[in-house]
C-alpha cells in the first residue's frame, strides 16, 4: 500500500511538472510563434518534468519522504526515462525537423524518417566516442551498463554547466555594479541624435536627387527622335557624352547614399546604446538599483573566490570529501565552542542549501534558455532550436544532480551513488573546475575588450 501511495505522489508531481513545462513553452518560448507540431511541445515538457523529478527526489531523500525502496525504484525509473529521451528521442526528432528545413532533401515522409534514422545512428556513434578520452568509468562496467550513458551525458552536461557558470560568475557583477556603467549625459544623446537627423536629411536629399535625375533621363529618352545627316550624328554624340556624365554622377551619388545609410545605422545603434546606458544610470539611483549594486560587489568577491579555489583545486588535484554544510558546522563546534546537533542541523541546512541550488539552477537556466531562443529563433528554425535547448536542458539538469551530490551529507550521497552507478565522481569535479576557470577568464577578457570599446566610443564623440 505504501508503494502505491508513493507512486501516486510521483505521478502527481510528474503531471504538475509536465504542466509547468507546457505553460513555460506556450507562454514564454512560443508566445510569438504558432505551434504546428505538438510532438515538440510534448517532448520539451516531458524533458522538463523528468528533470524536475530528479530534483524532487533529492529533496525527498533529505526529508525522508516516501519509503527508501520506493525512492530507489523511482530514481531508477526516472533516470532510465530521461536517458532514453536524451539519447534516443531528442536526437531523432532534431534530425527529423532539421531535414524538414533543408529544401534539397525530398520531403516525402518515409524518406525523412529513413534519413533521420541514419542521422540518429551517426549521433549515437559520436555520443559514444565522446567518453573515450575521459576517465569516467571503472574498467568493470560492461558496454550496455547505465554508467556508460550517464558518464557520457555527465561529460557534456558538466561542460555546459561550467561554461554557463564561468560566464555568469563574471557577467553578473559586471551587469549589477554601477562602477561598470557607461558614463552618459543628456548632451551626448542630443549630439548623437542631431548627427543622426542630419545624416537622414542628407540621405533624403540625395535620394531625391537620384529620383529626379532618373526621371529626367526617362523624359529625355522619350522625347528624343533620331535625326538624319551630319547634324544628327553630332547631336547623337553629344547626347551620348551627356548621358555618360550623368550616369557617372548618378553612380557616385548612389555610392554616397549607401555610405550615409550605413553611417545612419551605426548612429542609430549608438543612440540606442546611449539610451540604454542612461536607463541603467537612472535605475542605479533607485533603491533596487542600489541593492543590486551591493549584490554586484558581493558576487565579484564570490567570483574571485571561485576562480582562486578552482585554480587551487586544479594545481593540487584537490576534491572536497565533506559537504560544505557539515564542514561549516564542524568548524563552528570546534573553534567557536557552539553546541550543535550536527546530524540534525546538517539535515535541515542541507535541505535549505539544496533547495536554493535547485530553484536558482532551474530559474537561471530557464531565463538563459529564453534569451537564447529569442536571439536566434525564427519561424522555420524554432522547432529545431527548442529541441536542441531541451537536449541541453536535460543534460544540464542530470549533471546538476551529479555535482550536487558533493553538497549533501555523506548519508544522503549513498542513494545517489547507488542510482548513478560507480562513476569517477572526482573527475567530474576536476573537469568542472578546469572548464569553469577557462570560461571565467575568457569572459573577463571578452568583457574587458567590450568595455574598453565602449569607453573609446565615448572619448571619440
Amino acid at each position: 500500500m505504501s508503494f502505491l501511495v508513493d507512486s501516486i505522489i510521483m505521478v502527481f508531481s510528474l503531471v504538475l511538472f509536465f504542466g509547468g513545462g507546457w505553460v513555460f513553452f506556450l507562454k514564454q518560448l512560443y508566445r510569438d510563434y504558432e505551434v504546428h507540431h505538438s510532438v515538440v511541445l510534448l517532448v520539451f515538457s516531458t524533458t522538463f518534468a523528468l528533470s524536475c523529478i530528479m530534483f524532487e527526489l533529492i529533496i525527498f531523500e533529505i526529508l525522508g519522504i516516501m519509503e527508501s525502496s520506493s525512492r530507489f525504484f523511482h530514481w531508477k525509473l526516472g533516470l532510465y526515462a530521461i536517458l532514453f529521451v536524451l539519447i534516443a528521442v531528442l536526437p531523432y526528432y532534431i534530425a527529423y525537423y532539421l531535414i524538414q528545413n533543408i529544401r534539397i532533401v525530398p520531403q516525402k515522409r518515409h524518406f525523412r524518417v529513413v534519413i533521420a534514422a541514419g542521422a540518429w545512428c551517426l549521433t549515437l556513434y559520436l555520443f559514444w566516442r565522446v567518453g573515450d578520452p575521459f576517465p569516467i568509468l571503472s574498467p568493470k562496467h560492461g558496454i550496455f551498463s547505465i554508467e556508460q550513458c550517464i558518464g557520457r551525458v555527465g561529460v557534456i552536461g558538466v561542460t555546459l554547466m561550467a561554461i554557463l557558470s564561468g560566464f555568469g560568475a563574471v557577467n553578473c557583477p559586471y551587469t549589477y555594479m554601477s562602477y561598470f556603467i557607461r558614463h552618459v549625459t543628456e548632451a551626448d544623446i542630443q549630439s548623437i541624435e542631431k548627427r543622426l537627423l542630419q545624416t537622414l536629411d542628407r540621405i533624403i536629399s540625395k535620394k531625391k536627387k537620384i529620383a529626379l535625375s532618373q526621371r529626367e533621363s526617362l523624359r529625355q529618352a522619350s522625347l528624343s527622335t533620331p535625326s538624319k545627316g551630319i547634324w544628327g550624328l553630332l547631336k547623337s554624340a553629344a547626347t551620348s557624352v551627356s548621358a555618360t556624365t550623368e550616369s557617372i554622377l548618378l553612380s557616385t551619388t548612389t555610392l554616397e547614399t549607401r555610405a550615409l545609410e550605413e553611417l545612419s545605422r551605426q548612429l542609430f545603434l549608438e543612440t540606442a546604446d546611449l539610451h540604454d546606458a542612461m536607463d541603467r544610470i537612472d535605475y542605479s539611483k533607485t533603491f533596487k538599483g542600489r541593492y543590486f549594486n551591493v549584490m554586484g560587489h558581493f558576487f565579484s568577491l564570490y567570483c574571485v573566490y571561485k576562480i582562486f579555489m578552482a585554480t587551487i583545486n586544479i594545481i593540487f588535484d584537490r576534491v572536497g570529501k565533506v559537504d560544505p554544510v557539515t564542514k561549516g558546522i564542524e568548524i563552528a563546534v570546534k573553534y567557536f565552542g557552539f553546541e550543535f546537533d550536527i546530524k540534525f542541523w546538517s539535515q535541515q541546512i542541507s535541505f535549505l542549501l539544496v533547495g536554493v541550488i535547485i530553484v536558482t539552477s532551474i530559474r537561471g537556466f530557464l531565463i538563459t534558455l529564453t534569451r537564447f531562443f529569442y536571439a536566434i529563433a525564427s519561424s522555420k528554425s524554432s522547432n529545431v532550436i527548442v529541441l536542441c535547448l531541451a537536449q541541453i536542458m536535460g543534460m544540464y539538469f542530470v549533471s546538476c544532480v551529479l555535482l550536487m551530490r558533493m553538497n549533501m551529507p555523506q548519508e544522503y550521497r549513498l542513494i545517489i551513488t547507488e542510482v548513478l552507478g560507480d562513476l569517477q565522481f572526482n573527475f567530474y569535479h576536476r573537469w568542472f573546475d578546469v572548464i569553469f576557470l577557462v570560461s571565467a577568464l575568457s569572459s573577463i577578457g571578452f568583457l574587458y575588450i567590450a568595455h574598453n570599446q565602449s569607453a573609446e566610443k565615448s572619448l571619440h564623440r
